[in-house]
Protein backbone atom coordinates (compact mmCIF):
# COMPACT_ATOMS: atom_id res chain seq x y z
CA UNK A 1 0.00 0.00 0.00
CA UNK A 2 2.98 1.79 -0.34
CA UNK A 3 3.57 5.20 1.75
CA UNK A 4 0.30 5.13 3.71
CA UNK A 5 1.04 3.96 7.14
CA UNK A 6 -0.40 4.14 10.88
CA UNK A 7 1.40 4.18 14.18
CA UNK A 8 1.50 6.33 17.71
CA UNK A 9 5.14 5.41 18.96
CA UNK A 10 7.03 7.09 16.39
CA UNK A 11 4.74 10.28 17.12
CA UNK A 12 6.17 10.76 20.53
CA UNK A 13 9.50 12.06 19.25
CA UNK A 14 7.76 15.30 17.44
CA UNK A 15 6.19 16.39 20.66
CA UNK A 16 9.20 16.42 22.79
CA UNK A 17 10.58 18.69 20.22
CA UNK A 18 8.09 20.98 19.44
CA UNK A 19 7.99 24.09 21.30
CA UNK A 20 4.27 25.20 22.83
CA UNK A 21 2.92 21.87 21.05
CA UNK A 22 -0.18 22.67 22.81
CA UNK A 23 -0.53 26.68 20.94
CA UNK A 24 0.96 24.77 17.50
CA UNK A 25 -0.97 22.02 17.07
CA UNK A 26 -4.53 22.95 16.57
CA UNK A 27 -3.53 25.73 13.51
CA UNK A 28 -1.04 22.71 11.95
CA UNK A 29 -4.51 20.46 12.41
CA UNK A 30 -6.53 23.44 10.52
CA UNK A 31 -3.62 23.12 7.35
CA UNK A 32 -3.62 20.29 6.91
CA UNK A 33 -7.04 19.43 6.74
CA UNK A 34 -7.47 22.27 4.61
CA UNK A 35 -5.09 21.50 2.11
CA UNK A 36 -6.58 17.71 1.67
CA UNK A 37 -9.88 20.15 0.39
CA UNK A 38 -7.83 22.72 -1.90
CA UNK A 39 -6.44 19.71 -3.92
CA UNK A 40 -9.79 18.99 -4.76
CA UNK A 41 -11.28 22.36 -6.17
CA UNK A 42 -9.84 21.52 -9.65
CA UNK A 43 -11.77 18.10 -9.50
CA UNK A 44 -15.35 17.67 -10.94
CA UNK A 45 -18.13 15.93 -8.51
CA UNK A 46 -17.51 12.75 -11.43
CA UNK A 47 -14.23 12.40 -10.29
CA UNK A 48 -14.09 11.90 -6.88
CA UNK A 49 -15.22 7.95 -7.13
CA UNK A 50 -13.17 6.87 -9.60
CA UNK A 51 -10.78 3.83 -9.03
CA UNK A 52 -8.74 2.90 -11.76
CA UNK A 53 -7.23 -0.13 -10.95
CA UNK A 54 -6.73 -2.16 -6.85
CA UNK A 55 -3.98 0.01 -5.82
CA UNK A 56 -5.29 3.46 -6.47
CA UNK A 57 -8.47 4.70 -4.23
CA UNK A 58 -11.14 7.04 -5.49
CA UNK A 59 -10.50 10.85 -3.76
CA UNK A 60 -13.42 10.38 -1.36
CA UNK A 61 -11.74 7.20 0.09
CA UNK A 62 -9.02 9.21 0.93
CA UNK A 63 -10.90 12.14 2.32
CA UNK A 64 -13.11 9.79 4.66
CA UNK A 65 -10.36 7.43 5.82
CA UNK A 66 -8.17 10.28 7.06
CA UNK A 67 -10.90 11.50 8.78
CA UNK A 68 -11.73 8.06 10.26
CA UNK A 69 -8.07 7.70 11.45
CA UNK A 70 -8.85 11.17 13.84
CA UNK A 71 -12.04 9.87 14.73
CA UNK A 72 -10.92 6.33 15.65
CA UNK A 73 -7.48 7.10 17.21
CA UNK A 74 -8.25 10.23 19.06
CA UNK A 75 -11.94 11.54 18.98
CA UNK A 76 -13.67 7.99 20.83
CA UNK A 77 -10.30 7.79 22.96
CA UNK A 78 -10.48 11.09 24.61
CA UNK A 79 -13.96 13.29 23.64
CA UNK A 80 -16.28 12.42 26.33
CA UNK A 81 -19.91 12.05 24.90
CA UNK A 82 -18.45 11.54 21.02
CA UNK A 83 -20.93 9.92 18.99
CA UNK A 84 -19.85 8.85 15.49
CA UNK A 85 -20.57 10.62 12.29
CA UNK A 86 -22.58 6.96 10.93
CA UNK A 87 -21.93 3.73 12.50
CA UNK A 88 -20.77 1.87 9.15
CA UNK A 89 -17.98 4.24 8.48
CA UNK A 90 -15.69 2.04 10.60
CA UNK A 91 -15.85 -0.68 8.28
CA UNK A 92 -15.89 1.81 5.24
CA UNK A 93 -13.06 3.59 5.85
CA UNK A 94 -10.53 1.62 7.59
CA UNK A 95 -7.92 0.53 5.60
CA UNK A 96 -5.81 -2.28 7.39
CA UNK A 97 -6.55 -2.43 10.91
CA UNK A 98 -7.51 -5.81 11.86
CA UNK A 99 -7.75 -5.29 15.51
CA UNK A 100 -10.12 -2.30 14.57
CA UNK A 101 -12.14 -4.54 12.97
CA UNK A 102 -12.95 -5.79 9.15
CA UNK A 103 -11.77 -3.92 7.31
CA UNK A 104 -14.08 -2.63 3.40
CA UNK A 105 -11.81 -4.51 0.71
CA UNK A 106 -9.62 -2.12 -0.82
CA UNK A 107 -10.31 -3.18 -4.93
CA UNK A 108 -13.69 -2.32 -3.92
CA UNK A 109 -13.90 1.37 -2.89
CA UNK A 110 -14.63 2.15 -6.39
CA UNK A 111 -17.57 0.53 -5.97
CA UNK A 112 -19.35 2.40 -3.41
CA UNK A 113 -21.48 5.31 -5.28
CA UNK A 114 -22.71 5.87 -1.41
CA UNK A 115 -21.86 7.79 0.87
CA UNK A 116 -21.96 10.54 -1.59
CA UNK A 117 -19.11 13.32 -2.23
CA UNK A 118 -20.98 15.96 0.09
CA UNK A 119 -21.51 13.63 2.79
CA UNK A 120 -18.11 13.02 3.56
CA UNK A 121 -17.33 16.85 3.12
CA UNK A 122 -20.33 16.63 6.30
CA UNK A 123 -18.54 13.50 8.01
CA UNK A 124 -15.09 15.72 7.49
CA UNK A 125 -17.04 19.12 9.30
CA UNK A 126 -18.15 16.90 12.14
CA UNK A 127 -14.62 15.54 12.76
CA UNK A 128 -12.69 18.80 12.37
CA UNK A 129 -15.31 20.74 14.59
CA UNK A 130 -15.12 18.01 17.51
CA UNK A 131 -11.31 17.83 17.14
CA UNK A 132 -11.51 21.24 17.86
CA UNK A 133 -13.43 21.36 20.80
CA UNK A 134 -10.62 18.24 21.80
CA UNK A 135 -7.43 19.97 22.05
CA UNK A 136 -9.07 23.27 23.39
CA UNK A 137 -10.04 21.00 26.69
CA UNK A 138 -7.89 17.79 26.83
CA UNK A 139 -5.90 17.94 30.35
CA UNK A 140 -2.66 18.23 30.55
CA UNK A 141 -2.19 14.20 31.76
CA UNK A 142 -3.77 13.01 28.49
CA UNK A 143 -2.60 16.01 26.42
CA UNK A 144 0.83 14.32 25.34
CA UNK A 145 -0.18 10.75 23.64
CA UNK A 146 -2.70 13.06 22.61
CA UNK A 147 -0.47 15.56 20.80
CA UNK A 148 1.24 12.62 19.90
CA UNK A 149 -1.82 10.97 17.46
CA UNK A 150 -2.61 14.41 16.48
CA UNK A 151 0.52 14.92 15.09
CA UNK A 152 1.17 11.38 13.45
CA UNK A 153 -2.51 12.13 12.08
CA UNK A 154 -1.25 14.92 10.32
CA UNK A 155 1.62 13.54 8.80
CA UNK A 156 -0.58 10.32 8.05
CA UNK A 157 -3.19 12.99 5.83
CA UNK A 158 -0.17 14.71 4.30
CA UNK A 159 0.83 10.73 2.95
CA UNK A 160 -2.52 10.97 1.33
CA UNK A 161 -2.54 13.90 -0.28
CA UNK A 162 0.67 12.67 -2.02
CA UNK A 163 -1.44 9.55 -2.49
CA UNK A 164 -4.15 11.52 -3.53
CA UNK A 165 -2.35 13.12 -6.81
CA UNK A 166 -0.60 10.09 -7.92
CA UNK A 167 -4.13 8.19 -7.79
CA UNK A 168 -5.89 10.87 -9.72
CA UNK A 169 -3.62 10.48 -12.24
CA UNK A 170 -3.46 6.97 -12.99
CA UNK A 171 -7.33 7.05 -12.84
CA UNK A 172 -7.62 10.05 -15.66
CA UNK A 173 -4.63 8.33 -17.46
CA UNK A 174 -6.74 5.57 -18.09
CA UNK A 175 -9.64 8.28 -19.87
CA UNK A 176 -8.91 8.23 -24.11
CA UNK A 177 -9.22 12.51 -23.60
CA UNK A 178 -6.65 12.68 -21.39
CA UNK A 179 -8.03 15.10 -18.76
CA UNK A 180 -6.29 17.28 -17.00
CA UNK A 181 -6.59 17.68 -13.36
CA UNK A 182 -5.10 21.21 -13.69
CA UNK A 183 -4.32 22.76 -16.96
CA UNK A 184 -2.92 25.55 -15.60
CA UNK A 185 -0.35 24.14 -13.74
CA UNK A 186 3.51 25.94 -15.19
CA UNK A 187 5.54 23.92 -17.92
CA UNK A 188 8.61 22.91 -16.40
CA UNK A 189 12.18 24.95 -17.60
CA UNK A 190 13.55 23.45 -21.11
CA UNK A 191 17.18 22.61 -19.06
CA UNK A 192 19.93 21.00 -20.02
CA UNK A 193 21.71 17.94 -19.17
CA UNK A 194 24.63 18.56 -16.77
CA UNK A 195 27.58 16.28 -17.12
CA UNK A 196 27.01 13.64 -14.18
CA UNK A 197 29.42 13.68 -11.67
CA UNK A 198 30.18 11.22 -9.18
CA UNK A 199 29.74 11.74 -5.08
CA UNK A 200 32.11 9.73 -3.38
CA UNK A 201 31.98 8.56 -0.20
CA UNK A 202 34.61 6.54 1.43
CA UNK A 203 34.02 3.41 3.56
CA UNK A 204 34.02 3.21 6.93
CA UNK A 205 31.22 3.22 9.86
CA UNK A 206 28.26 5.78 9.88
CA UNK A 207 24.87 6.59 11.42
CA UNK A 208 21.75 6.34 9.96
CA UNK A 209 18.01 6.92 11.33
CA UNK A 210 16.53 9.56 12.51
CA UNK A 211 17.82 11.56 15.23
CA UNK A 212 15.23 12.03 17.23
CA UNK A 213 14.62 16.20 16.20
CA UNK A 214 11.14 16.35 15.30
CA UNK A 215 8.73 13.70 13.89
CA UNK A 216 9.56 10.63 12.45
CA UNK A 217 7.67 7.35 11.33
CA UNK A 218 8.67 4.24 13.83
CA UNK A 219 10.15 2.51 10.65
CA UNK A 220 13.18 5.47 10.67
CA UNK A 221 13.87 4.09 14.22
CA UNK A 222 16.46 3.65 16.42
CA UNK A 223 19.60 4.98 15.07
CA UNK A 224 21.79 2.77 14.50
CA UNK A 225 25.98 2.26 13.52
CA UNK A 226 26.13 0.69 9.80
CA UNK A 227 29.40 -0.33 7.98
CA UNK A 228 30.14 0.73 4.12
CA UNK A 229 32.38 -0.26 1.45
CA UNK A 230 33.63 2.91 -0.68
CA UNK A 231 31.42 4.25 -3.21
CA UNK A 232 29.95 6.41 -5.32
CA UNK A 233 26.52 7.94 -5.77
CA UNK A 234 25.68 9.95 -9.49
CA UNK A 235 25.44 13.74 -8.61
CA UNK A 236 21.69 13.47 -10.51
CA UNK A 237 19.07 11.83 -11.29
CA UNK A 238 18.81 9.82 -14.67
CA UNK A 239 17.11 11.79 -17.09
CA UNK A 240 14.08 10.96 -19.64
CA UNK A 241 16.84 11.21 -22.36
CA UNK A 242 18.99 8.99 -21.10
CA UNK A 243 16.58 6.28 -20.61
CA UNK A 244 15.74 6.67 -23.86
CA UNK A 245 18.87 5.63 -24.76
CA UNK A 246 18.37 2.16 -23.27
CA UNK A 247 14.68 1.95 -24.68
CA UNK A 248 16.38 2.25 -27.90
CA UNK A 249 19.57 0.24 -27.05
CA UNK A 250 16.90 -2.84 -26.87
CA UNK A 251 16.60 -2.64 -23.33
CA UNK A 252 13.16 -4.03 -22.96
CA UNK A 253 13.99 -6.72 -25.08
CA UNK A 254 18.02 -7.83 -24.10
CA UNK A 255 17.22 -9.97 -20.83
CA UNK A 256 20.39 -10.21 -20.13
CA UNK A 257 19.83 -6.83 -17.82
CA UNK A 258 16.71 -8.07 -16.14
CA UNK A 259 16.41 -9.73 -12.59
CA UNK A 260 14.13 -12.84 -13.82
CA UNK A 261 11.12 -12.26 -11.91
CA UNK A 262 11.15 -8.27 -13.39
CA UNK A 263 11.76 -9.95 -16.93
CA UNK A 264 8.65 -11.69 -16.34
CA UNK A 265 6.68 -8.88 -15.37
CA UNK A 266 7.80 -6.99 -18.18
CA UNK A 267 6.76 -9.75 -20.54
CA UNK A 268 3.50 -10.22 -19.31
CA UNK A 269 2.30 -6.61 -18.96
CA UNK A 270 4.07 -5.63 -22.20
CA UNK A 271 6.00 -3.09 -20.52
CA UNK A 272 8.25 -1.17 -23.47
CA UNK A 273 8.55 2.05 -22.01
CA UNK A 274 7.64 3.71 -18.62
CA UNK A 275 3.78 4.11 -17.49
CA UNK A 276 2.17 7.47 -19.40
CA UNK A 277 4.83 7.49 -22.15
CA UNK A 278 3.20 7.24 -25.53
CA UNK A 279 4.56 7.35 -28.89
CA UNK A 280 2.95 8.91 -31.48
CA UNK A 281 3.92 9.47 -35.46
CA UNK A 282 7.14 9.06 -34.31
CA UNK A 283 7.48 11.42 -31.27
CA UNK A 284 7.34 10.65 -27.58
CA UNK A 285 5.16 12.21 -25.41
CA UNK A 286 4.19 11.54 -21.85
CA UNK A 287 0.64 12.12 -19.89
CA UNK A 288 1.42 14.27 -16.21
CA UNK A 289 -1.37 16.13 -14.13
CA UNK A 290 -1.86 19.24 -17.00
CA UNK A 291 -2.70 16.40 -19.65
CA UNK A 292 -0.54 15.19 -22.07
CA UNK A 293 2.84 17.38 -23.09
CA UNK A 294 6.18 16.52 -25.48
CA UNK A 295 8.77 14.44 -23.66
CA UNK A 296 11.20 16.71 -22.05
CA UNK A 297 14.53 14.40 -22.65
CA UNK A 298 16.05 16.94 -19.46
CA UNK A 299 13.99 15.75 -17.05
CA UNK A 300 14.41 12.53 -14.39
CA UNK A 301 12.63 9.79 -15.57
CA UNK A 302 9.97 8.67 -13.55
CA UNK A 303 6.73 6.57 -12.96
CA UNK A 304 9.41 3.03 -14.01
CA UNK A 305 9.40 0.47 -11.73
CA UNK A 306 12.44 -1.07 -9.66
CA UNK A 307 12.76 -3.50 -12.15
CA UNK A 308 12.97 -1.03 -14.90
CA UNK A 309 15.29 0.83 -12.92
CA UNK A 310 17.78 -2.12 -12.02
CA UNK A 311 17.92 -3.25 -15.46
CA UNK A 312 18.82 0.31 -16.44
CA UNK A 313 21.35 0.34 -14.20
CA UNK A 314 22.94 -2.80 -15.35
CA UNK A 315 22.83 -1.56 -18.86
CA UNK A 316 24.45 1.45 -17.63
CA UNK A 317 27.05 -0.94 -16.04
CA UNK A 318 26.19 0.51 -12.52
CA UNK A 319 23.85 -0.06 -9.92
CA UNK A 320 20.75 1.17 -7.42
CA UNK A 321 22.25 2.40 -4.41
CA UNK A 322 21.25 1.06 -0.84
CA UNK A 323 19.54 2.69 1.50
CA UNK A 324 22.24 3.23 3.73
CA UNK A 325 24.55 4.29 1.01
CA UNK A 326 21.78 7.38 0.22
CA UNK A 327 20.98 8.77 3.41
CA UNK A 328 24.39 8.94 4.54
CA UNK A 329 24.95 11.32 1.99
CA UNK A 330 21.15 13.04 1.92
CA UNK A 331 22.09 13.96 5.68
CA UNK A 332 24.15 16.38 5.13
CA UNK A 333 22.26 18.14 2.84
CA UNK A 334 19.34 20.54 3.00
CA UNK A 335 15.69 19.42 2.20
CA UNK A 336 14.75 21.87 -0.39
CA UNK A 337 13.85 20.48 -3.97
CA UNK A 338 11.12 20.27 -5.57
CA UNK A 339 8.43 18.93 -3.92
CA UNK A 340 4.62 20.06 -4.09
CA UNK A 341 5.30 23.56 -2.90
CA UNK A 342 6.82 24.41 -6.06
CA UNK A 343 3.63 24.05 -7.95
CA UNK A 344 4.90 22.15 -10.98
CA UNK A 345 3.63 18.35 -9.68
CA UNK A 346 5.82 16.96 -12.01
CA UNK A 347 10.00 16.20 -12.33
CA UNK A 348 11.79 19.23 -13.55
CA UNK A 349 15.48 19.01 -14.76
CA UNK A 350 18.36 19.56 -12.32
CA UNK A 351 18.84 23.41 -11.71
CA UNK A 352 22.30 24.52 -12.28
CA UNK A 353 25.38 22.84 -11.34
CA UNK A 354 24.74 22.13 -7.59
CA UNK A 355 26.10 18.47 -6.63
CA UNK A 356 24.79 16.37 -5.88
CA UNK A 357 21.21 17.52 -7.18
CA UNK A 358 17.27 16.55 -6.63
CA UNK A 359 18.51 14.85 -4.04
CA UNK A 360 14.92 15.79 -1.96
CA UNK A 361 11.89 15.96 -4.37
CA UNK A 362 11.16 15.88 -8.76
CA UNK A 363 11.18 11.49 -8.08
CA UNK A 364 11.14 8.76 -5.23
CA UNK A 365 14.36 7.01 -5.81
CA UNK A 366 14.72 3.39 -5.86
CA UNK A 367 17.41 1.80 -3.86
CA UNK A 368 18.23 -2.16 -4.07
CA UNK A 369 17.64 -2.55 -0.03
CA UNK A 370 14.54 -4.44 1.07
CA UNK A 371 12.34 -2.81 3.28
CA UNK A 372 13.02 -4.88 6.71
CA UNK A 373 13.27 -3.54 10.52
CA UNK A 374 15.93 -1.39 11.89
CA UNK A 375 18.67 -3.54 14.67
CA UNK A 376 16.43 -2.94 17.78
CA UNK A 377 12.80 -1.74 16.31
CA UNK A 378 9.92 -2.72 17.92
CA UNK A 379 5.83 -1.96 16.63
CA UNK A 380 3.82 0.17 18.92
CA UNK A 381 1.06 -2.08 20.99
CA UNK A 382 -2.63 -1.84 20.14
CA UNK A 383 -4.08 -1.24 17.04
CA UNK A 384 -1.62 1.18 15.64
CA UNK A 385 1.03 -0.83 16.03
CA UNK A 386 -0.55 -2.20 12.89
CA UNK A 387 1.63 0.76 11.53
CA UNK A 388 4.78 -0.93 9.65
CA UNK A 389 6.12 -4.05 11.04
CA UNK A 390 3.43 -5.95 9.16
CA UNK A 391 4.77 -4.84 5.89
CA UNK A 392 8.26 -5.33 6.36
CA UNK A 393 8.70 -7.95 3.88
CA UNK A 394 8.29 -8.17 -0.05
CA UNK A 395 8.96 -4.43 -0.86
CA UNK A 396 11.87 -2.62 -1.66
CA UNK A 397 13.02 0.99 0.08
CA UNK A 398 12.78 4.42 -1.43
CA UNK A 399 14.15 7.66 -0.69
CA UNK A 400 13.77 11.01 -1.46
CA UNK A 401 10.29 12.29 -1.91
CA UNK A 402 8.65 13.69 -4.88
CA UNK A 403 7.31 16.68 -6.98
CA UNK A 404 4.27 15.51 -5.36
CA UNK A 405 5.60 15.09 -1.51
CA UNK A 406 4.68 18.62 0.98
CA UNK A 407 7.79 20.16 1.97
CA UNK A 408 7.13 19.76 5.58
CA UNK A 409 6.86 16.20 5.32
CA UNK A 410 10.12 15.04 4.22
CA UNK A 411 13.89 14.04 5.53
CA UNK A 412 16.83 12.09 4.94
CA UNK A 413 15.59 9.14 7.51
CA UNK A 414 12.03 8.75 6.09
CA UNK A 415 11.95 5.20 4.39
CA UNK A 416 8.69 4.91 1.79
CA UNK A 417 8.19 1.28 0.17
CA UNK A 418 6.40 -0.06 -2.37
CA UNK A 419 6.49 -3.51 -4.64
CA UNK A 420 9.44 -3.82 -7.14
CA UNK A 421 6.61 -3.76 -9.79
CA UNK A 422 4.93 -0.56 -8.76
CA UNK A 423 4.65 1.97 -11.56
CA UNK A 424 1.93 4.60 -11.01
CA UNK A 425 3.91 6.50 -7.63
CA UNK A 426 6.37 9.33 -8.96
CA UNK A 427 9.72 6.72 -8.54
CA UNK A 428 12.83 7.17 -10.65
CA UNK A 429 16.88 6.28 -10.54
CA UNK A 430 19.77 7.46 -9.26
CA UNK A 431 23.18 5.44 -9.97
CA UNK A 432 25.66 3.92 -7.59
CA UNK A 433 29.35 2.33 -8.30
CA UNK A 434 31.55 0.54 -5.82
CA UNK A 435 34.74 1.81 -5.28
Amino acid sequence: MGIIRDGSRQAEHSVRNLPDARATLAPRYRSVRLQSETLCQPLEPDDYGLQAMPDVSPVRWHLAHTTWFFETFLLKAFLPGYRPFHPQFEHLFNSYYEQVGAPFPRPRRGLLSRPTTEEIFRYRAQVDEAMTALLASVEETRWPEVAARVTLGCHHEQQHQELMLTDIKYNFSINPLRPAYRADLPVTPAGRNATPEWIEQPGGVQEIGHDGAGFGFDNEFPRHRVLLQSYALGSRLVTNGEYLEFIEAGGYQRPEYWLADGWRVACEQGWQAPLYWEKTDGRWGLFTLAGMRALNEHEPVCHVSFYEADACARWAGKRLPGEMEWEVIAQKQNHRGNLCETGYLHPVPAAGDSCPAQMFGDVWEWTRSAYAPYPGYRPAAGALGEYNGKFMVNQLVLRGGSCVTPADHIRASYRNFFYPADRWQFSGIRLADDR
